[in-house]
């Protein structure tokens, strides 16, 4: 199941002529047309890149689709090759929102065994081979990699606040303590003062931020009248349940002529929804844009160990604010480094809050706040960004070691 072909060897080495990657022009052209995005341009000395992830072929119950994504549609643009090899488990092979993605070569393995077998040579050549989080068998995985590969290892954490808590009770399913200083690089969805946990508890040798971000092509503002004040979408939490009872079904009891929506999974069936809160269990990515186009607001409401770490900013907190939809969001360290509270973002820490943004601020205003995020994450949070960072990186860790 393959998209463009990975060709070409370690990246301070000759290389053979490579292919484009099928539709990218196309799709360069209309990212380049965006406000605020600066086509970064091909590498001048490409790399050859392995990816190991949980899932590139379907989004189903996990937001690692998506970025993955993006990232490899951008790194594949700048000229790099990629291999993304992804664990072909049943749940995921009876959801695949995308089987065949158009960018760089994506592979299929059953086991550990076939793993090896077919894609030694691939890891052992590559400038850099990357796994991420929640990969099955990602223990075994990890130490088979940081054997084999000859250029840099590194490992992409997704979900870091869970990862270190897990680490500290010896229950990471795909990371141990030990593995953590033996990959040379440390990616992680949050930044702050949790890199230099990592380096400094656990012996990584280099802890970077690598973010979620966005796809400005999929999620952009579309003309549209408002179906809701508010909504909200996120799968059920106990952790956070009590910021959203807080910042959105309260202030929907007292204001009953607002219109909320609420769209996620799990939720008990036992919840009572005042009844100017709309349900939707199911909403597909493929509705994601036209869901945030359709609010006056949106809310983002963060898990326990995010907000306790800091600086773990939500995907959906750039794909509303690439929709220019104005954000009410619960604080957590670090928000003032990702939007401008107030001229950016809304903070609200109660109710009375939430109700003041929607019943008080002018439509002008609250259409300023929408373009002024949406012009933040342009410049800053794209995957293309997300790509050069990498890039960076993997440049930063192959000087830091003796050449194969």
């Amino acid at each position: 199941m393959s998209g463009g072909r990975v060709a070409g060897t370690r990246g301070r080495q000759p290389r053979r002529p490579r292919e484009p990657a099928p539709g990218l022009p196309t799709g360069r052209q209309e990212e380049a047309a965006a406000p605020g995005i600066t086509p970064p341009g091909r590498s001048p000395d490409p790399l050859r890149i392995v990816i190991l992830g949980l899932s590139i072929t379907s989004s189903w119950g996990n937001g690692h689709a998506t970025t993955y994504r993006g990232l490899v549609r951008e790194l594949v643009a700048r000229g790099h090759d990629v291999l993304f090899l992804e664990r072909d488990v049943p749940w995921y092979a009876e959801n695949r929102d995308l089987p065949r993605p158009p960018y760089g070569r994506t592979e299929l393995y059953r086991s550990l065994a076939e793993l090896r077998d077919r894609f030694t040579r691939d890891v052992r050549e590559a400038d850099l081979v990357i796994v991420g989080s929640y990969v099955p068998e990602g223990i075994a995985v990890g130490e088979w990699i940081t054997r084999t590969a000859s250029g840099a290892t590194a490992f992409y954490d997704i979900d870091t606040p869970v990862t270190l808590a897990k680490l500290a009770r010896r229950e990471a399913e795909y990371l141990s303590p030990e593995l953590v200083g033996r990959y040379r690089l440390y990616l992680s969805f949050t930044g702050g003062p949790i890199l230099e946990c990592i380096e400094r508890q656990y012996g990584s040798p280099m802890a970077r931020p690598l973010h979620c971000s966005v796809d400005p092509r999929l999620y952009h503002p579309e003309p549209r009248s408002p179906r809701w004040d508010m909504g909200y979408m996120g799968t059920y939490s106990a952790d956070r349940h009590a910021t959203l009872e807080r910042l959105m079904l309260e202030p929907a009891r007292v204001w009953r002529k607002g219109r909320f929506i609420v769209a996620g999974a799990l939720y008990p069936e036992t919840l009572v929804w005042p009844p100017n809160i709309e349900r939707v269990v199911h909403l597909p990515p493929g509705k994601h844009r036209e869901f945030y186009n359709a609010q006056r607001f949106t809310l983002n409401v963060t898990r326990e160990q995010m907000v306790a770490a800091g600086y773990s900013p939500s995907v959906r907190l750039f794909e509303a604010a690439a929709c220019g939809t104005p954000i009410i969001t619960d604080w957590w360290e670090g928000l003032d480094q990702f939007f401008r509270p107030d001229e950016e973002i809304l903070v609200a820490r109660s109710g009375a809050d939430t109700l003041e943004y929607l019943r008080t601020l002018s439509e002008a205003e609250r259409r300023r706040i929408g373009l002024r995020a949406r012009a933040r994450v342009l410049r800053e949070h794209t995957a293309a960004h997300r790509a050069l960072e990498l890039e960076r990186y993997a440049r930063e860790v192959l000087q830091r070691q003796p050449v194969g």
